[in-house]
């Protein structure tokens, strides 16, 4: 089959080089791509949100599957549109990716569904946010934008204050766009954090190995808020006990109220779950792969991804067997200095060989260039140093072994991933 996957960042180089295992795959194309992917894929210069030509692309080239990996263009209807040329694609149309890009709808459909979430309020009145966060006088408050924010939309505030500048940021100052025009304010919830991502075809749901991220820039999470610096698989908190009561409160209900609501969910739902003392709740529904989650946990899978997607595509998710390693993986992200706020790019990588990888460890590539058979940077978070190991100790010791052998001007990462407390 020719494939052609969405996206160009680290999630996408994974899915890549997944694929690229699998006997159904002949060739790959991904649309814009990075350096990494380009070592292994065909680049081709399409924006992520450029509809009309991805599916002009994809139509003149012969592409017979498409795999929408980012959350923009899911709930712009990149699905959707593939579907109208008849090409199958890999992903959830953009009345599901809802779940993902209204944090108003997953609240409401949490809470009419009796899905177990925070404490919340919803508003588009700024001095009605404000009036209900000081009657609530209760700290740290979260704040979040509606819309999609690129990971960044939520805002944890200490105090009341900050609670008053955040609220005012979203609503007034446009800080995120179009996407705080309404904002969700919510009881801040304690506990361990899981990342567990799941295929489902609408029909059954098959949880993927569970994970952990780590978000802030630096060691003891401290700094600001990041798309993920590192992620650890299988997360050492979730028992097989938890797992089994997430399936029946959260997994499943959740599937079932997708379709209850006309919007059948199709392709990789993703949990962000909190383990509170009074049990697992949602943060958060992601509508696709997360990244840097992605990177340890496609390693990790011994089934044919392509055969899992044509199942889910084919709506008989039932009849794959999908398996996943009893390994650890842990993956370390290696970004440049001054991310997420500023920072420079165009620095040569050293340390790759000529397909972008290191000895001993998968090295994903986000924030990547190739040209004149050299590496450069490209981004804020620029590599994923992926390692496998028989625990969580070996992983580790191999993915940061092999990031001290990787170095660009500026190279930042944290030390403490997989660090458990």
């Amino acid at each position: 089959m020719k494939v052609l996957v969405i996206g160009s960042g680290g999630r996408e180089h994974a899915l890549v080089l997944k694929l690229l295992e699998s006997p159904l795959v002949d060739e790959i194309w991904c649309a814009p791509g990075n350096g990494g992917i380009s070592a292994v894929a065909h680049p081709v210069p399409i924006k992520v949100m450029d509809k009309e030509n991805m599916v002009k692309f994809a139509v003149e080239n012969g592409i017979e599957f498409v795999v929408v990996a980012p959350d923009d263009p899911l709930a712009a209807g990149m699905v959707d549109a593939f579907e109208e040329v008849h090409i199958p694609t890999f992903g959830p149309r953009a009345n599901a990716a809802v779940i993902e890009a209204s944090k108003v709808f997953s609240k409401n459909l949490m809470k009419k569904y009796g899905i177990p979430t925070a404490q919340y309020e919803t508003f588009e009145d700024e001095a009605a946010a404000i009036a209900y966060v000081k009657a609530q006088n209760s700290y740290p408050a979260v704040i979040k934008a509606d819309g999609l924010a690129l990971g960044k939309g939520v805002i944890i505030a200490q105090s009341e204050a900050e609670a008053v500048e955040a609220i005012h940021e979203m609503m007034s100052e446009g800080k995120f766009g179009d996407s705080g025009r309404r904002v969700v304010i919510e009881e801040f919830l304690t506990g361990p954090e899981v990342s567990v991502l799941s295929f489902t075809d609408g029909h059954t749901i098959v949880p993927m190995i569970s994970s952990k991220d780590h978000k802030r820039a630096n060691d003891n999470d401290e700094g600001l808020n990041t798309g993920g610096m590192g992620t650890i698989a299988p997360n050492p908190y979730y028992t097989p006990e938890i797992a089994a009561e997430c399936m029946e409160t959260i997994f499943l209900p959740t599937m079932k109220a997708m379709n209850a609501e006309g919007r059948p969910f199709k392709g990789c739902l993703y949990f962000g779950l909190m383990l509170t003392p009074k049990g697992p709740k949602v943060i958060e529904y992601n509508c696709r792969f997360g990244d840097p989650e992605t990177q340890v946990v496609l390693p990790l899978l011994k089934t044919d991804l392509m055969e899992i997607m044509l199942a889910i595509y084919e709506e008989r998710l039932s009849e794959v067997d999908v398996q996943f390693s009893d390994e650890a993986a842990s993956c370390v992200v290696l970004a440049s200095g001054g991310y997420p706020v500023s920072y420079k790019s165009g620095y040569e990588i050293h340390g790759l060989d000529e397909k972008g990888q290191a000895e001993g460890v998968i090295v994903y590539h986000a924030g990547t260039k190739l040209e004149n058979g050299k590496f450069y940077t490209a981004g804020g978070r620029v590599l994923g140093v992926t390692a496998l190991g028989k625990d969580r100790e070996e992983s580790l010791r191999k993915a940061y072994a092999a990031a001290e052998k990787i170095t660009f001007t500026d190279v930042h990462y944290r030390r403490d991933i997989g660090k458990i407390k």
